[in-house]
């Protein structure tokens, strides 16, 4: 059977990679506008009554508008943008957040594809929150670097040019609008401090979690983490979990590189330990256009069409 998918938004940066997975996924035939119908409200709109999924791929305010465009239709959104993440009339579409999430993702109409950044973090906490290891009110830093192509056009012009900065931190305000979705589906009480980061590179990820002895309910070790990753975990295709202090996936032995997994829907989580006690280093791994979006999106897509998890996908 071929499903028809609709991009709205296809021309834009995760729009284009959607369609790249697309291409060679092989159960699935792509709506296409032409360029002077890409506005058109009426050409989007008999766009989503002929799909049977689409994926939203546009600024909020635009999603939101595409939303209601099609809220009386019987087609699947999946909705890239930051919109409908907090949304209760819309599935978080992160199949790994619980045993229940996947199934939730299968039934549903509306999925809030979750952001790049989201993904690592709640890849690391859920699971310590799941095994009563974190409280809700823990108080947690979060440390990360993308590549530049998260930003979008303007960015991505800035450093292929060389006028943008090496590397630079932003969300100064600490008022980032990763920062709710990361709250709620990590179920805290205190937002997250998060402090985000953009590379000189286009694809790629480190999202970073520190963690001290007296953070966790119970004394746990960096070896017992990383088997509850491993538990949590053991049934994906796309993330992975390494041993506790494991090495060999570092570059030379010592270097975590943000852009290995670019190009690739994985995820890797690592869990470092050192020479002073009660000390953790949790890290996970992605690439921000793949499991951090494009990815994910096609991932959700599959689940929700009943297509197997990964068709389409490089893991």
């Amino acid at each position: 059977m071929s499903y028809q998918i609709f991009i709205d938004g296809q021309a834009g940066t995760t729009g284009l990679q959607v369609a790249e997975r697309l291409s060679r996924h092989g159960d699935v035939s792509l709506i296409t506008l032409a360029d002077s119908e890409r506005k058109s409200a009426s050409a989007r709109r008999d766009a989503f009554a002929a799909a049977d999924a689409a994926i939203l791929c546009l600024p909020d305010e635009a999603a939101i508008e595409a939303a209601h465009m099609a809220a009386d239709l019987d087609v699947v959104l999946i909705d890239a943008s930051t919109a409908h993440r907090t949304a209760s009339d819309w599935v978080y579409g992160m199949a790994e957040l619980s045993k229940a999430q996947r199934a939730e993702i299968a039934s549903a109409k509306r999925i809030a594809n979750p952001g790049c950044y989201p993904t690592g973090f709640l890849a690391l906490i859920r699971p310590l929150r799941d095994a009563g290891l974190l409280d809700e009110d823990a108080q947690l830093s979060v440390p990360a670097v993308s590549g530049y192509t998260g930003g979008g056009k303007g960015l991505i012009e800035a450093f292929e040019s060389k006028t943008a900065p090496v590397q630079f931190s932003y969300g100064h305000n600490l008022a980032h609008k990763h920062v709710p979705e990361m709250t709620k589906l990590a179920k805290l009480s205190n937002a997250p401090l998060f402090m985000p980061s953009v590379g000189d590179f286009p694809q790629g990820m480190l999202v970073h979690v520190p963690l001290f002895a007296s953070q966790f309910t119970k004394s746990v070790t960096g070896a017992a983490i990383a088997e509850i990753y491993q538990s949590a975990y053991q049934d994906s295709q796309i993330i992975s979990a390494y041993d506790a202090c494991d090495m060999a996936p570092l570059y030379n032995g010592s270097f975590l590189a943000a852009d290995h997994l670019a190009d690739t829907d994985r995820l890797e989580i690592f869990t470092f330990t050192g020479q002073k006690d009660g000390q953790i280093w949790l890290t996970a791994r992605l690439d921000n256009l793949g499991k951090g979006a494009s990815g994910a999106a096609i991932q959700n897509m599959n689940i929700a069409l009943g297509i197997d998890e990964i068709t389409g996908l490089s893991v």
